[in-house]
């Protein structure tokens, strides 16, 4: 499991909780995905940006502790207002 291998004790102490079986409408409703932004669905839109503009992004994502996305959405909203 992630590269390390499982042992008899690991395997012991999950015997009975897959013998006593699984609630599979409870595995149904772990979410799949991206979490939602929104009540609709949200639009993927390509954008284009030279290394230069890439890297000035990504610099300045590092500096803020966010996502290349999240900065980008905050300039959207600044500019759109």
């Amino acid at each position: 499991m992630n590269g390390v291998p499982v042992t008899e004790e690991q395997i012991s102490a999950w015997a009975p909780e897959v013998q006593a079986g699984y609630d599979s409408d409870a595995l149904k409703r772990r979410g799949r995905g991206r979490p939602g932004r929104g009540v609709k669905p949200a639009q993927v839109v390509a954008l284009r940006l030279t290394a230069d503009e890439l890297a000035a992004l990504d610099a300045r994502a590092a500096r803020e502790h966010k996502s290349r996305s999240e900065l980008i959405r905050e300039a959207i909203a600044a500019y759109a207002v």
